[in-house]
């Protein structure tokens, strides 16, 4: 009954348009009141939840994504791909994809990606001819991949939901060939909707004008080196890397490029304090949230369920995929991290599926669920900037779609996707 209450009370408060933070803390009350138990103990919880060393790499990452948003890192990243592939049919659409995972790698978040790509990219691919409706397509579906990246908050989440069990350097190399499937799909899809509609192609300015591009980026691209390295190498650990990428935007926008003022710079930071609040304000809630799950065997209960409809692992492998994309289609992607992972992983496992995979696969999910109305935030952000309506792009986003869910589906199924950089560079194994 007690378990009944709780998924009951959530998911009609979910329905009522209440924020998931709030909706899980108010389900979490509901059950503990039902019970009898003191309040205490969710505080309690919701304490220890958020109080972990780790997490202080969330602020870092979401500070030093919003410092490269607001501190004219973009332009610079865009006049790049712009040079190295504007010239191909489509060039625009093309220059897009490779801009929004080129500013994923440095920024981390399919929100700021599209803020910023968006911004400058979709105005001037309609001003060229482009239909709207692919600008945005393009540019939301290209913007996930900043949730494979490095500089991405949300691997951070998942490893601490995972238990601890999950090596965060393992997951930030586990991503790295992930996301360059990806790119190269939504390429492929980016393409061939170009050459259906007749885009026209673009003129390269010689290797001299990719040159120039390419110096004006390389510092802000060197983010995503350093980190790597950093962590690989074992110099530093994840949250130091975290403040290093901080301080080598600080001192990138303010020496190098001088594009930072002080009252982007203030904006940044109150933009990053925002967005830290509400991570860390789901995560203590989801402690709650967490300890109710286990304290009512749900992993249990959701993998004797799983079971009953097939003990085949790949049928087993879909049905968590479908779980998660329904999951992600009307919860924030930190608030389905924190929820299923305790839930799905365990079962993951137990059909033979690694961790470090089962995070990659989760990711992937959760990132298309933000292109997924209700909740869409990427997709209303681009909606927004390209001044379309939502019903209007959803009729022609299907291979745009399609291509990410093939490549979630290679990644799926194909351990090696996920698995091969790690085991490389790490000596990974499980």
């Amino acid at each position: 009954m007690a378990l009944t209450i709780l998924c009951i009370s959530f998911f009609a408060l979910l329905v009522l348009g209440v924020p998931v933070a709030f909706a899980i803390g108010l389900s979490s009350l509901c059950t503990i009141l039902y019970e009898g138990l003191p309040l205490a103990v969710l505080f309690q919880q919701m304490m220890s939840g958020m109080n972990v060393f780790s997490f202080l790499a969330i602020p870092f990452f979401i500070f030093s994504g919003e410092l490269m948003l607001h501190g004219g890192v973009a332009d610079k990243i865009v006049r790049l791909a712009q040079s190295a592939a504007g010239h191909v049919r489509g060039g625009l659409g093309m220059s897009n994809v490779v801009a929004c995972t080129l500013f994923g790698g440095v920024c981390g978040s399919a929100v700021a990606d599209v803020s910023a790509m968006g911004a400058v990219m979709i105005p001037m691919m309609k001003k060229q001819g482009y239909h709207a409706d692919y600008a945005v397509n393009v540019t939301t579906h290209a913007a996930l991949v900043g949730a494979l990246m490095p500089t991405s908050h949300n691997m951070i989440i998942y490893a601490l939901a995972a238990g601890g069990s999950v090596s965060v350097g393992a997951l930030i190399a586990a991503g790295l060939l992930p996301a360059a499937v990806l790119m190269v799909c939504m390429l492929v899809a980016a393409y061939g909707v170009a050459v259906s509609r007749g885009y026209p192609a673009g003129v390269f300015p010689g290797w001299g004008g990719v040159a120039r591009a390419a110096a004006g980026a390389i510092p802000g691209l060197l983010i995503v080196v350093i980190i790597l390295a950093g962590i690989l190498s074992g110099v530093f650990t994840a949250t130091e890397a975290a403040s290093i990428a901080v301080i080598y935007t600080l001192l990138l926008t303010f020496l190098i490029y001088r594009t930072m003022s002080w009252h982007h710079l203030l904006l940044a930071a109150a933009k990053a304090v925002k967005t830290t609040g509400v991570v860390l304000l789901l995560i203590g809630v989801s402690a709650m949230f967490q300890y109710l799950m286990g304290l009512y065997e749900v992993a249990d209960f959701m993998g004797a369920l799983l079971s009953k409809m097939s003990t085949t692992p790949w049928v087993v492998f879909l049905l968590i995929n479908v779980i998660l994309f329904v999951l992600g289609t009307f919860m924030d992607m930190a608030a389905t991290i924190l929820i299923a992972t305790p839930i799905l992983l365990p079962i993951a496992v137990k059909f033979g599926m690694d961790p470090v995979q089962f995070g990659i696969v989760m990711l992937i999910n959760c990132a298309l669920g933000l292109n997924t109305p209700p909740v869409g935030t990427t997709q209303f952000v681009g909606c927004a900037i390209g001044e379309i309506s939502v019903g209007a792009v959803m009729k022609t986003i299907w291979p745009f779609y399609g291509a990410l869910v093939a490549a979630l589906m290679l990644v799926t199924y194909v351990p090696a996707f996920s698995l091969a950089l790690p085991r490389l560079f790490m000596g990974y194994a499980h």
